[in-house]
């Protein structure tokens, strides 16, 4: 016997989703690898039906400085994920938010060997909001978004929140 129309199964099974992209190495100047200054690091990141992310190394590992590069795509990804939880639960408590910038930050420590791994990532977003009386719940908000944050659960490092909230004029 099927549910009825509007009637939510008392037990959903959880949900998996899965997410797939490609990542092209374009930067083969003719030597291959031939030695460690011999190649370029650009790439592209891929997904289907989306335009290519034109990616490289940083600068300090002889990447390609008009190109996103790894550690900036995982900041980015860090606050991407706060940002739409924070979006989601403002819409949910009755929060209207009509101003969001965060200006997110990291801080990747290297290692002797050359291998390294990010100390700590710091979100600073800017939440405009349109009353006062909203301002409590939109700061208290931040909290939540960060326990729900896929990405913030799945890294090994500490992901900070220095959020701050204004009200429209």
């Amino acid at each position: 016997m099927s549910e009825p129309i509007g009637r939510q199964p008392t037990s959903p099974a959880p949900a998996r989703h899965g997410f797939a992209v490609e990542v092209v190495w374009t930067g083969n100047t003719g030597a291959g690898t031939s030695s460690y200054h011999s190649y370029e690091r650009t790439h592209e990141v891929r997904s289907e039906g989306k335009n290519a992310i034109e990616a490289s190394a940083d600068p300090a590992f002889l990447g390609d400085s008009d190109r996103y590069n790894p550690e900036e795509l995982l900041i980015a990804s860090l606050s991407q994920c706060h940002m739409l939880w924070f979006l989601h639960l403002a819409a949910d408590h009755g929060v209207v938010v009509i101003g969001y910038h965060d200006r997110a930050q990291g801080v990747l420590a290297e290692n002797a060997d050359g291998s390294g791994r990010f100390r700590e990532v710091v979100l600073s977003p800017e939440v405009t909001v349109k009353d006062l009386a909203s301002v409590d719940v939109a700061e208290a908000l931040h909290d939540r978004a960060h326990e729900l944050c896929y990405i913030s659960k799945s890294v090994n490092f500490p992901v900070r929140l220095t959020p701050s909230t204004r009200v429209a004029n």
